[in-house]
């Protein structure tokens, strides 16, 4: 992956209950300024929450899409 062309993974497809750890995953594989998008149905700010609690400084977060239907945030790792 590269910061310049991120991955996408739309959340919306899988079961709420692996979302987050989808994610993580996803994260956890992520070189240095790397990134991807996060599309999902509704504001991710729990997943937000989480990575402050696990990974302060540790990545970015950038809202690029607000609703109402769809969110769309671009995550990297610092």
């Amino acid at each position: 992956m590269s910061a310049l062309t991120p991955n996408v993974i739309d959340v919306r497809e899988i079961p709420r209950s692996q979302r987050h750890s989808t994610i993580l995953s996803l994260f956890d594989r992520l070189a240095p300024g790397e990134a991807f998008d996060l599309v999902n149905d509704h504001d991710p700010v729990g997943l937000l929450y989480q990575f402050t609690m696990l990974m302060p400084g540790a990545f970015s977060w950038e809202y690029l899409v607000q609703g109402p239907e769809e969110w769309r945030v671009r995550i990297g790792r610092n």
